[in-house]
């Protein structure tokens, strides 16, 4: 391997969840599926950020999008819940508060 191919030193290293963090969000996962709303995932790590996106049936776009975000966990919070339509469910600096927007709510397709 050649030194061009390694990050210089002090490089933020790439994001992505911790083991209790997916777990969270897999509980979470687990439970929609279970009532049918959701049928299949996809994760993603990058530099700024990391995204555990949910479809509703494969090959469609994301129905939510959960997103870590770390430079933004002393302003809004570094945990997103994104809707379909791009907009911001709700943002925090805990996992386990901005998951709660699945909580109790009925989802339903609306013709």
């Amino acid at each position: 391997m050649s030194l061009e191919t390694l990050p210089p030193s002090g490089a933020p290293a790439q994001v992505f969840f911790d083991r209790r963090e997916l777990d969270q969000i897999l509980r979470v996962y687990g439970r929609m599926v279970a009532q049918g709303e959701w049928r299949d995932y996809a994760m993603l790590g990058g530099k700024d950020a990391a995204e555990f996106a949910v479809f509703r049936r494969s090959g469609d776009a994301p129905a939510y999008r959960i997103e870590k975000r770390p430079s933004l966990q002393t302003r809004q919070g570094q945990w997103a819940v994104i809707g379909e339509g791009g907009q911001i469910l709700r943002r925090g600096r805990e996992l386990a508060q901005v998951l709660r927007v699945f909580d109790g709510r009925k989802f339903q397709v609306v013709e």
